[in-house]
């Protein structure tokens, strides 16, 4: 009978101290949220690339309100306007209460969010506090909608399936237009009988069945075509490849065309051997996909061109240092243009040249001394 009664008060001690420590237990609760205070609603962004770096806006709100003092997470969200949230994108986290965007930053929410390039579109923010690494006790913000219009530096692609590579579009080469919203596709390809030009499709996939492709008209007089096309054959070799998908216009004078031109390359230059007057040969690498040689040079400048000539004076046939105005011997893969100024050569040796080309419109170069 007395082991029952100790039995009995142990179990009501156990009890009784559960039940104290439980009223001891505060309840968190979310009795306010975040209140988004700046930037006002349909303020306008129009981003530009030249001022990534600069600050596009800075979001600030108060805090949210909980029944007791606790640190707050707070999550930016971000979706396009009228979509109730539906497909969010994070514009940040944090804890404190506020989040700077630059211009890089925003463009990147905004092209997230699905808005178009060089399009204004409307986005609508909001503010979201939670407690803790699980987000419990989660409160939202007021929404406000920021009114931004994006920019892309993506160039438009085409694929350039065919003979060279087993007619696979998503893993063909491409060329690539000069900027967005333009036409005049160009690159460097290494090419090997047939091929033809796709585009991709709207989720940005190249595929036969999804993209648009085009080919010649069937005369092989140059002219370009999406409706009974056929595919255009070459000897093998190495080419600038060009193609313009748009119609003819005025502004578009080359519409519906396209070409290609055997080429090789080599470096001439005060810097090297024969100096302005002929051109040093370089070496193409399928492997590589870059035109290289290892040549003795002094200090001095040099050029790329390809197939020996100026082309009375046709900047297309010479590329060089995109910005002429740079000083120093090595840019270490500096991006070059058609026609541009003479890369210099600070100090005399042997050295690595290699012309890489197999990235469109973003042709790079290096110098390596050996």
């Amino acid at each position: 009978m007395k082991k029952i009664l100790k039995l009995s008060s142990l179990a009501f001690l156990l009890i009784a101290t559960v039940a104290c420590e439980n009223d001891d237990q505060k309840i968190v609760q979310a009795k306010g949220g975040p209140e988004l205070i700046s930037p006002l609603s349909d303020a306008t962004y129009l981003l530009k690339p030249e001022n990534a770096t600069d600050e596009a806006t800075t979001l600030v709100w108060n805090h949210a309100d909980y029944s007791q003092q606790t640190e707050v997470n707070y999550n930016v969200e971000v979706a396009l306007a009228g979509t109730d949230f539906a497909t969010i994108v994070s514009g940040g986290t944090t804890t404190n209460r506020f989040v700077t965007w630059t211009v890089e930053a925003l463009n990147t929410v905004a092209l997230d969010a699905g808005l178009d390039p060089y399009v204004q579109g409307d986005l609508d923010v909001r503010i979201k506090a939670s407690l803790g690494s699980n987000a419990d006790i989660v409160s939202y913000s007021n929404v406000i909608t920021l009114k931004i219009t994006p920019y892309t530096t993506d160039l438009p692609q085409l694929a350039v399936p065919g003979n060279h590579q087993g007619w696979s579009p998503p893993t063909a080469p491409r060329i690539a237009a000069s900027a967005f919203g333009k036409t005049d596709y160009e690159g460097y390809v290494s090419l090997d009988g047939e091929f033809k030009f796709v585009g991709p499709d709207a989720s940005g996939v190249y595929d036969w069945n999804a993209g648009p492709d085009y080919g010649d008209d069937g005369t092989f007089s140059g002219v370009l075509v999406e409706t009974g096309e056929v595919n255009i054959n070459v000897s093998a070799g190495y080419y600038r490849v060009k193609a313009n998908t748009g119609a003819v216009s005025a502004t578009n004078p080359d519409g519906l065309t396209w070409s290609t031109t055997l080429v090789s390359w080599g470096i001439i230059g005060s810097a090297t051997p024969t100096g302005w007057d002929s051109d040093t040969d370089m070496t193409y690498n399928a492997t590589t996909k870059k035109w290289s040689i290892i040549i003795p040079l002094t200090a001095g400048e040099i050029k790329f061109r390809y197939n020996d000539t100026w082309n009375a004076g046709d900047a297309q046939f010479n590329l060089g240092l995109f910005d002429a105005s740079k000083t120093g011997q090595n840019y270490g893969g500096e991006t070059m243009s058609y026609g541009g100024g003479n890369i210099p050569v600070a100090n005399a040796g042997n050295y690595l040249v290699e012309l890489d080309l197999s990235n469109p419109r973003a042709y790079t170069y290096t110098l390596t001394a050996q």
